[in-house]
């Protein structure tokens, strides 16, 4: 499995403009083969700051969500919302336990 974790920033102001697009993105990678867990949450101290989670079965599965019309369409969105700092972090994980 991978765990893909991070955030992404963009201006407070562009929040609500940007969640569509958001929301698009979120809803047809959790449809894509292997992703187990695709979710942004927004920041309850920091405005404009997104937490990002992502589960995927394989590296297969990473690369197809990696080349899909809708991450393409996601990131033209990136320049008119203002979304930097970008800063993602992919681990190599087993199967959860719980705690």
């Amino acid at each position: 499995m991978l765990l893909i974790v991070g955030t992404i920033r963009l201006p407070p102001q562009n929040m609500a403009a940007a969640k569509a697009p958001m929301e698009r993105m979120i809803l047809q990678s959790r449809l894509e083969q292997g992703c187990e867990e695709y979710a942004y949450a927004e920041d309850v101290l920091t405005a404009g700051l997104i937490h990002v989670k992502e589960m995927w079965q394989s590296g297969a599965d990473l690369d197809r969500h990696f080349a899909s019309e809708h991450i393409a369409a996601w990131r033209a969105t990136w320049p008119e919302s203002g979304i930097s700092d970008r800063s993602l972090r992919l681990y190599e994980v087993g199967e959860p336990n719980s705690i």
